[in-house]
């Protein structure tokens, strides 16, 4: 990294890592991230970065992560004693949709946008249909199982736990088959990808939390993150029929590339409600860590609320 400037980028709320961005005269930008917790492994580092490794080669539209001088996709660093894990990522092209004001490219409806938003997922799941990892990520109910959720969440929310209980019972018993079940991004959310505002490519990055899980988890994740294009319409009437509109172009676009069951379809309050479990799990492994930056009591609440008393669709209709 000789010759480059390094300059912070601010970490958001429940940040595992110290990122920079990396500049250089007549070189492409890259991006460097830092991890330093002691809550992932080595081989969990290696692991993201070979899927990502996989993805970028096969055609996966993903921000590749770049060899060291060693020819090491990540470098392990002992420092008074304790570890440092580097990595090193290309830049992606275009720039959050946050930091464009939310407005899409000049002369192309918003539909391009989320058509396009499931076709990049479509593709990165067809891939992972056909991946065979040689350093492997954690499945989601090995984590999210009943006793690391007893452990870390007080029994003054026995109901929330008996809620969570039995949304894992019902995950359990779906389908675990490579069409359904393999790696996914698991934060897949505007947030974590940049758009090319020329062309309306989308480049995805940040596959920290990435594991094996159903796929239906992030299309949950998209159909939440569509949301926001319609909070402020007062008419529950009027937002669902908007967001089965939304979700419609999305999952067009997501079997422009791969295959998905109508029948698995069916289960997406399932996994809307899946996607608060981990958020939920989140939230109280922020107040264990003691990292008041990771919680947002108003999002925790509404949530805890929500599977408590079964309201589906994260209660956007209620």
């Amino acid at each position: 990294m000789d010759g480059y400037k390094f300059s912070a980028i601010n970490a958001h709320g429940g940040g595992r890592n110290r990122v920079y961005h990396c500049t250089k005269a007549g070189e492409a930008d890259k991006i460097l991230r830092i991890s330093f917790l002691k809550d992932r492994s080595k081989e969990d580092f290696l692991a993201e970065t070979e899927y990502i490794r996989y993805l970028h080669d096969n055609g996966g539209s993903v921000a590749n992560v770049i060899n060291s001088l060693q020819g090491n996709l990540v470098e392990e660093v002992i420092y008074n004693n304790r570890a440092f894990f580097i990595v090193l990522f290309d830049k992606a092209k275009g720039k959050r949709f946050v930091d464009n004001d939310y407005k899409y490219r000049e002369g192309a409806s918003i539909t391009e946008y989320y058509y396009n938003c499931g076709k990049t997922l479509g593709k990165l799941h067809q891939l992972s249909k056909e991946y065979a990892p040689t350093h492997k990520r954690y499945n989601f109910l090995d984590k999210f199982c009943m006793e690391y959720i007893n452990k870390l969440i007080p029994d003054s929310h026995a109901l929330l736990k008996m809620k969570m209980f039995d949304l894992l019972k019902a995950l359990e018993g779906l389908d675990k088959s490579p069409e359904t079940f393999g790696m996914v991004h698991f934060d897949f959310n505007d947030g974590n990808y940049f758009i090319d505002f020329d062309t309306g490519q989308i480049t995805v990055y940040d596959f920290d939390n990435s594991c094996f899980c159903w796929y239906l988890f992030d299309l949950a994740a998209v159909w939440e993150n569509g949301t926001g294009w319609v909070w402020h319409e007062k008419s529950a009437d009027e937002r669902k029929e908007f967001m089965d509109d939304y979700f419609k172009v999305v999952v067009d676009g997501y079997r422009s590339e791969t295959a998905i069951d109508d029948s698995m379809l069916d289960h997406l309050p399932i996994f809307l409600k899946a996607n608060l479990v981990e958020g939920i799990v989140s939230h109280f492994e922020c107040l264990r860590d003691g990292d008041n930056d990771g919680i947002d009591e108003e999002w925790v609440s509404n949530a805890i609320k929500c599977l408590e008393e079964d309201i589906p669709f994260n209660g956007f209709f209620s």
